[in-house]
This record gives structure tokens, C-alpha cells and sequence, in this order.
């Protein structure tokens, strides 16, 4: 059993004060003990604690930043969402294929935004342009926010901030079973709370720091009794041996535990593992004995967002494992939805 997050260390940016959320937050890590330091921009922290790079890179996530969010310009989120809705930056998992690698480059500690409100205000601006169409929202773009929302509970005021809203719908994914606290959120239905599922294989070897499988569908059966639209995730769809019975076994074990009720608006979004030569060469420095197989020659090359190239699965396996996951799919869940298989 992963226990819920708790900092090692945190930094406080100066203007995080100026929010009752920032001071709250202050006072909560004083009372656990917790040791807080300021720094003048989280761009400016230096000095971690440890020996070597894995230490200091260990350290790093396990700190969290508490700052403000300056750009309020949101980015787009395809295909899961119109737009990425930015509370938090960085995770605390060790999931060694996470695209966080990159993206984070040597900073990979979690940032935790205090200026809720100013956010909300930048949401309610994009769901007028586009309204009455609704306007999707994605939470989790650049962390898996309900790993830290127990301290935090801001994505449990964005819950209510969305359940309340006329156009807006709010979407995010986890591989946290701490989900307890965002049960009684009213939703009034407008969130669609996912879960990051895989095989046991995959979370045993690249995901460490996370709930297992049995603790995720727990935490499922959870969100669907307190009444959330439920959705899953099969990310990253890894082919290893026998990739097709894990795979099985997983579907398996979700059907056995997801009452009848959840599976009437139900979606599925299959993400197939890739990865590009920067996010290798991060990958091999922070997990050097990892097992993810990073061979080139074995992947298909395809342009990604922002002219960076990535490595995915070639047209023969995609094949195979839309067909095979998607039979599994229909045969357990077909009244599912699959929405996406990229």
C-alpha cells in the first residue's frame, strides 16, 4: 500500500503568502514538522539535499513548491480535453517512461499553484468564447494531481467550481488510490474522474511510488458509488512478454469488481508507450537498471507536437493491439466507450 504523499521539504515563493490558500498551506507543513524554506522563484532553488544525482533527484520529488501561477493562458489538451487547467506541475511517481522526464528536465519536484481563484477566472473567460458549446478541462497535463490534492484540496474546489458551472466540464487521471476526501465533492456529474490502469507487469517494473492495480480499482469502485462519470485509462500500452494474457488479466479483475451500475456511462483512452531521444537519455540517467526497452531500430518514427520527433509502435503492432484490447474491451465493458486509441 502506497502511503499519500507527504513533502520532505518545502519552498515557499514569496507572493504565495498573499493567498489564504499559501498561508494555509504554511501553517499545515509548520504543524507536521515539515522544514520550509523561501526561495524568490522556484527557478532559483538550489542545494538539494544529497550526495549524488540520485539522491538529489529523489529529494527533488519528494519537495513541493508552493507559487503562483503567472501564465493564464491555458494550452490545449487533444484529444482528451479543449484545454489543459493548470493547479499543479510535477508528480510524485516514479513511473520511468513518464514524459515528466523531459518536460521537467533537472527541476522534477511538484509545484502546487495557490492562486486557485485567478485560475478559475482564466477558465470561466474560455468556457464564455466558447459557450453554450461546454468546454472540457483536463487537471492532470503536467502532474497526477490527486497524488498531492489531500493537502491541497484545490482540485476538490475545482470539482464544486465545474459541478456549479453551466458550460464546464473538468477531467483528470490518476494512478493514486487517495481518493476519500473528493467523495462527498458535489460534481453534480460535470467530472469525469479516470484512473491510470495497466498490467501487473508495467506497474511492478516502471511504476513505482504508485497504488497498485488492486488499490486503483478499489479506489474506482469508490468514485462510481459517490455518482463521478468513471473512465480508464490503458497507458502506456507496453508490449512485453506475454502482453496479450497481462493484459487479460487486467480486464479480468476490472470486471469482477466494477458494479453494474458504473459501466452505463463508461469511457476507455488507449495511449500506446513512445518515447523521443531526449526522454531516453533522462530516462537512462534517473533509472539506469530500468527494464523499458528503449531500442530505436525496434519503433516506427513519427513527428510529435512541437517538431519533436518521438518513437511509437509499428503499423503491425498498433494493429494488434487495438484489435486486442479493444476485443477485450467489448467483451467485458460493451457498453463502454472507447474514445481515443493514439
Amino acid at each position: 500500500m502506497v502511503k499519500p504523499f507527504v513533502p520532505q521539504l518545502v519552498y515557499v515563493e514569496p507572493r504565495a503568502l498573499e493567498y489564504q490558500l499559501g498561508k494555509d498551506l504554511v501553517t499545515k507543513f509548520e504543524n507536521m514538522g515539515i522544514e520550509i524554506r523561501e526561495t524568490t522563484s522556484h527557478n532559483q532553488i538550489r542545494n538539494l539535499p544529497g550526495d549524488n544525482h540520485f539522491q538529489k533527484y529523489r529529494v527533488a520529488k519528494s519537495t513541493l513548491v508552493l507559487g503562483i501561477r503567472k501564465t493564464l493562458k491555458f494550452d490545449t489538451s487533444k484529444p482528451s480535453a479543449e484545454y489543459a487547467i493548470p493547479f499543479v506541475t510535477g508528480c510524485m511517481g516514479h513511473c520511468h517512461y513518464c514524459y515528466l522526464q523531459t518536460t521537467m528536465g533537472n527541476k522534477p519536484y511538484i509545484r502546487t499553484y495557490v492562486n486557485v481563484d485567478e485560475i478559475f477566472d482564466s477558465a470561466a473567460n474560455y468556457m464564455k468564447e466558447r459557450a453554450p458549446e461546454p468546454t472540457r478541462f483536463e487537471a492532470s497535463c503536467t502532474s497526477d494531481i490527486v497524488g498531492v490534492d489531500h493537502l491541497t484540496h484545490t482540485l476538490k474546489r475545482a470539482i464544486e467550481y465545474f459541478g456549479s458551472s453551466e458550460y464546464g466540464h473538468l477531467r483528470f487521471v490518476t494512478k493514486f488510490a487517495h481518493v476519500d476526501h473528493l467523495l462527498d465533492a458535489k460534481h453534480n456529474g460535470r467530472t469525469r474522474f479516470r484512473f491510470s490502469i495497466n498490467n501487473d507487469y508495467i506497474i511492478k517494473f516502471f511504476e513505482p511510488g504508485t497504488s497498485r492495480l488492486p488499490e486503483r480499482i478499489e479506489a474506482a469502485v469508490k468514485v462510481a458509488e459517490a455518482g463521478y462519470p468513471l473512465g480508464f485509462i490503458i497507458a502506456p500500452i507496453y508490449l512485453h512478454e506475454n502482453w496479450k494474457e497481462g493484459y487479460h488479466e487486467m480486464f479480468e479483475k476490472l470486471e469482477a469488481a466494477l458494479p453494474a451500475f458504473a459501466r452505463k456511462d463508461l469511457t476507455f483512452e488507449m495511449i500506446q508507450h513512445r518515447f523521443t531521444k531526449p526522454a531516453k537519455r533522462v530516462i537512462q540517467e534517473n533509472y539506469p537498471m530500468t527494464k523499458l526497452e528503449l531500442d530505436e531500430s525496434k519503433r516506427k518514427w513519427k513527428w510529435g507536437r512541437y517538431g519533436i520527433g518521438k518513437y511509437v509502435y509499428t503499423n503491425e503492432e498498433q494493429e494488434d493491439i487495438k484489435d486486442t484490447l479493444g476485443n477485450y474491451i467489448h467483451e467485458y465493458f460493451p457498453e463502454a466507450k472507447l474514445e481515443y486509441f493514439t
